[in-house]
């Protein structure tokens, strides 16, 4: 099961599980996180009994034994080498994604800006006409009266 830690830590067990594992997890959050997980091998699995070489057939023997074991390290090798593979195409794609929202964000306070501008020079137009009509306003009395004194 996945329990997910106060510090965004998220643990899980594999149930019944007989060897050891080496798992990677990548994502962000249970919902998303993808695990696998592959044995890593150990010596058991080879024949590894004692090696000989005191008879040609037993050096053979021998040589086959170590032609398997090379073949086993080259498999897990190649395992881990795709892994690592994936690892690397997936935390790319996570970095262009985060890239990615991070422009989206940066493009929508842009926009948010642009509109609070445009309200502001708004209210500002209107203000000055206002204060434009006051002043003539104002201005008419005196015109007005300067008309009857003159």
């Amino acid at each position: 099961g996945i329990a997910s830690a106060p510090n965004n830590i998220e643990f899980f067990s594999v149930d019944n599980a007989v060897e050891e594992l080496l798992v990677f997890c990548v994502g962000e959050g249970a919902f998303q996180a993808r695990a696998t997980w592959d044995s890593l091998g150990d010596i058991s699995q080879g024949d590894f009994t004692p090696l000989s070489i005191s008879t040609q057939e037993l050096a053979q023997r021998t040589l086959e034994t170590i032609d398997k074991a090379i073949i086993h390290k080259d498999k897990i090798r190649a395992s881990l080498g795709a892994m690592q593979n994936r690892m690397e195409n997936t935390i790319t794609n996570l970095t262009i994604q985060s890239e990615n929202l991070q422009m989206s964000e940066s493009r929508i306070s842009d926009a948010d800006i642009a509109s609070e501008m445009t309200e502001f020079v708004r209210h500002q137009i209107v203000s000055q006409g206002a204060v434009s009509m006051l002043a003539q306003a104002n201005s008419l009395p005196r015109m007005a009266l300067q008309l009857m004194q003159g």
